[in-house]
């Protein structure tokens, strides 16, 4: 480096630090000129810890030394004052009080000529006396070890010190570069973030300490605050009884209602046409001697996935047919297979919109993180109110769990269809559905038939959970299984499941593969 790039080097650190920005064009050169560790060491950092952190914008650095020091100083404040022993010494209080309670007993007895009773309750005060006296022990064995906890926070406050010291430049000189790379970065000392650092101290370590350093941090700082806080806002617990969780849970209960009893013939409706695919697909699957319906299957597999999905589809078929499980598997499959075509049928459309429309996109995400993050049990509730036990409310549970991955995989492969393929596309007079099934739904279609598998596979997890109301079919036999403890019928069950899953993915991975081969 010559002495002009030097200088502008130096310059530059001075303009990023602001103040002492020679001492930091120093340390950075130091950093910067040696392979490896290099001793560097900041005073100011070692003597402030965090909030020299937050006054230089080193978030990181103030957030991990904050901790550091609150958890050294707890050790020091239940080391000078914190009453380790009184937890024992209360039992120890409380047993004394019913030894005499037992003792005063046991004189009445004897007034009442009752010896037998008497003694009883000697025998009992004698039991007690012996666990209150390992209560007394105990508790002056943990005062004794005050000394020792407040050393080590002591020992740690050091350590933690010489640990601000040490990092502090390498932390502010990763700043720096990130400076220089151009991203936002803050320079120099800034006040607002100095008052937001103290802000943050004064709120998190006061009440911390108290917490856990005092035995009844509560009536301390109701003391302390008169009675706003430990009082009337207590610390140690949250200050809101269950009164508006149960207000809330009322009203929550009211709307299900209301909506249950004006709209029923609009859930009546949903369901019967639910019920409508559902006999249709159990007709097909169910009356049709199985025999016919393992064979098309396979014939299927073959023609669609290659003759190994074949043989294994042939193999797990025979499986379910010589197990007796043939009927109860093709109406896991009915609802799998009604549930998944739903998914498909409104997911498709809505990721294609999703996909075209940021906007839209912006606001369905959150709806489509609630379903998918929402516990699956939760859904039965509202699905329950409106629509009862059935086969048809288990279908619409599925929908709400299997349907995400489909619309998002297709919105995500409709993004990623690069913008100069449509822009050649419009050049060449495509129309706007030209552009779409021509040029963007074959380009987005692995995508899309990922989400489709995923969608099938996320269905079948659903098998289990919506036998709980009244879905028939392999769930109801793992449930049975479940409530029963019955190992090997479970375990039956769910090679039944799995078989079943298999097949659709194997299945449904060869028709994507054979559509890429053809290509």
């Amino acid at each position: 480096m010559t002495d002009s790039e030097r200088m502008t080097s130096l310059q530059e650190v001075e303009d990023f630090a602001v103040q002492n920005g020679s001492y930091y064009a120093e340390q950075f050169a130091r950093i910067q000129g040696k392979t490896g560790y290099t001793w560097t060491w900041n005073t100011m950092a070692a003597l402030f810890g965090p909030l020299w952190g937050a006054a230089r914008g080193i978030w990181g650095f103030f957030w991990i030394f904050l901790v550091l020091e609150l958890f050294a100083l707890v050790q020091i404040g239940r080391g000078l004052w914190g009453e380790l022993g009184a937890e024992q010494l209360v039992r120890y209080e409380r047993l004394m009080a019913n030894i005499a309670r037992r003792e005063q007993q046991a004189a009445e007895l004897v007034a009442a000529g009752d010896a037998e009773g008497a003694q009883a309750k000697l025998d009992i005060a004698d039991n007690l006396r012996a666990v209150a006296d390992n209560a007394l022990v105990a508790a002056e064995a943990a005062s004794g070890k005050a000394l020792t906890i407040l050393l080590t926070g002591l020992v740690l406050v050091v350590l933690i010190k010489i640990a601000e010291g040490t990092y502090a430049n390498y932390a502010y000189e990763a700043q720096y570069l990130r400076f220089r790379s151009g991203k936002n970065v803050q320079a120099g000392i800034r006040r607002s973030t100095i008052i937001f650092g103290t802000v943050g101290m004064i709120a998190i370590w006061p009440l911390t300490l108290i917490r856990f350093t005092v035995a009844k941090p509560d009536e301390m700082v109701a003391g302390l605050t008169g009675g706003l806080l430990g009082e009337k806002l207590t610390i140690t617990t949250f200050p809101v009884g269950k009164e508006y969780f149960a207000l809330l849970a009322k009203k929550g209960d009211n709307g299900f209602d209301w909506l249950a009893i004006n709209f029923g013939d609009v859930f009546d409706g949903v369901s019967a046409a639910i019920r409508q695919v559902l006999d249709w697909l159990e007709l097909l699957l169910i009356q049709t001697p199985w025999p016919v319906v393992m064979f098309v299957t396979v014939v299927m597999a073959l023609r669609l996935a290659g003759p190994r999905v074949a043989i294994f589809t042939a193999a797990s078929l025979a499986y379910l047919a010589f197990m007796g499980l043939w009927e109860l598997a093709m109406i896991t499959v009915a609802l799998i297979g009604a549930g998944a075509f739903l998914c498909v049928l409104f997911g498709i459309p809505l990721g294609i919109w999703f996909g075209k429309s940021r906007r839209a996109y912006a606001f369905a995400e959150p709806v489509l993180d609630f379903m998918q993050t929402m516990p699956a049990f939760v859904y039965l509730i509202p699905i329950i109110a409106f629509f009862g036990t059935g086969k048809p409310p288990g279908v619409l549970a599925t929908i709400i769990f299997a349907m995400p991955p489909v619309i998002r995989l297709t919105a995500l492969g409709m993004r990623g269809v690069p913008e100069s393929t449509k822009e050649a596309a419009i050049a060449f007079g495509c129309s706007p559905r030209q552009l779409l099934f021509n040029v963007e739904l074959p380009l987005a279609l692995p995508s899309i038939m990922t989400g489709i598998n995923q969608t099938i596979l996320m269905a079948l997890s659903m098998v289990v959970i919506a036998s709980l109301i009244g879905a028939e079919g392999l769930g109801a036999l793992i449930l049975e299984a479940l409530q029963y403890a019955a190992k090997g019928q479970g375990l039956l069950g769910g090679l039944a499941i799995l078989f079943c899953a298999m097949v659709i993915d194997r299945i449904a991975q060869g028709v994507y593969r054979q559509k890429v081969g053809g290509r």
